[in-house]
């Protein structure tokens, strides 16, 4: 099926300017690998999937932090590791001239990744 065809739905007139923003919009923040840019599209992907990782980190270690299951040394080593992750996080995005938006990639029906 043709995905810039528009299918004659039933639903309401919300739903229908919904499904044609989908289709409007559908191509932004996706990844454009091509021989001249593979470089910067592979390292967005990259980046994408350690920020991913990295905020679930973050939120994991904040419910162990309240569920008192860390002692103070562990609460510390976690945080400075956070960091640090964080900094080399900014410093790679600069590196490869990428933004915390360029890093938000959009998955259509699912909603932004991060």
């Amino acid at each position: 099926m043709d995905e810039n065809k528009i299918i004659f739905s039933s639903g309401s007139i919300g739903e229908i300017k919904e499904e044609l923003e989908k289709i409007q919009y559908g191509n932004q923040g996706r990844i454009n690998a091509t021989p001249e840019n593979v470089e910067s599209g592979l390292a967005k992907l990259v980046l994408t999937l350690i920020e991913l990782i990295r905020k679930l980190m973050e939120k994991q270690a904040m419910r162990r932090i309240e569920g008192d299951s860390l002692t103070e040394e562990e609460i510390e080593n976690l945080g400075e590791t956070l960091m640090k992750l964080e900094n080399k996080m900014d410093e790679l995005k600069k590196i490869f001239n990428l933004t915390d938006k360029d890093l938000n990639l959009n998955l259509g029906p699912l909603g932004d990744l991060i």
